[in-house]
């Protein structure tokens, strides 16, 4: 089939939690020394002072414990991330495409562009990585400013900068990701009738996103996109994932109904009465 007859889908996903195992913020921490991380991004949080997912951005530039943090410490971060599993597999499959269908893949994240295009090394181009891009003092190599950050409303604007740019349609975009960061670009990706994946529990995502997939493997998430988008059949999927030297040996298929009950305080005899 010709290009032009194939249908494209724009397929984006988050990095830190989504591809891999860890958050970018707490790897540079532990690199520079820092050992209160997860407390002050709580503390912004519960400020609400940054949107969320660009706290480290915001504690790289303003923080002082992060002072002095040049490109090379936030590349040598990336390379220490551990990844899922076969993210080369899956790339070479959205390369190649199935009948009828073609993908383009890019990674949206707010982490630091130099963390995750060293974590992505040889694995996804570096122009299909966008992530949080600062300005550099020329003399010493520092932070000096914070050019863009995709998180909150600056990842829906990148998300429709890579639509117009592709010429996807909104309705053949995917996005996955797996945290409380990621609500509002899925919400976006929602309402304009394009499809969402989560990759974690988080119990926000799990109320708006059209499919869960809960994996180690990256591979994983092609399964509601074939079953959903490309309408495979399991027995397809499952030979897919054997030409790969891939088993599904677990695959369930549940909706899990979180429910807590409490016994409730008797009525007053005259109130029942």
């Amino acid at each position: 089939m010709s290009v032009e007859s194939l249908r494209h889908f724009l397929i984006v996903s988050d990095f830190d939690q989504t591809l891999s195992f860890n958050d970018s913020g707490q790897m540079l921490s532990e690199q520079l020394g820092i050992a209160d991380f997860r407390q002050k991004v709580d503390g912004l949080a519960a400020s609400n002072l940054v949107q969320q997912g660009a706290e480290l951005a915001y504690l790289i530039r303003h923080d002082p414990a992060f002072r002095g943090v040049r490109r090379e410490d936030l590349a040598e971060a990336g390379r220490r991330i551990r990844l899922r599993h076969d993210i080369p597999a899956l790339m070479d499959f959205l390369n190649q495409g199935v009948p009828g269908f073609r993908f383009s893949f890019f990674v949206l994240s707010a982490a630091p562009q130099e963390v995750v295009q060293a974590a992505l090394d040889g694995i996804v181009p570096v122009d299909h990585i966008i992530g949080t891009e600062f300005e550099y003092d020329p003399h010493s190599g520092e932070v000096q400013s914070i050019r863009r950050v995709p998180a909150g409303y600056g990842k829906v604007a990148a998300l429709e900068s890579l639509e117009a740019r592709l010429g996807v349609p909104p309705e053949r975009t995917v996005y996955i990701g797996d945290g409380s960061s990621d609500v509002h670009v899925m919400l976006h990706v929602n309402n304009r009738d394009g499809f969402t994946i989560a990759v974690s529990e988080n119990r926000l995502l799990a109320r708006i996103a059209h499919s869960t997939v809960l994996s180690d493997n990256a591979f994983s998430v092609l399964i509601p996109i074939l079953e959903r988008i490309a309408g495979w059949r399991s027995l397809e999927i499952r030979r897919l994932f054997e030409a790969h030297a891939l088993q599904l040996q677990e695959w369930e298929k549940a909706r899990t109904d979180r429910v807590t009950v409490v016994t409730a305080p008797a009525l007053p005899s005259d109130a029942v009465a």
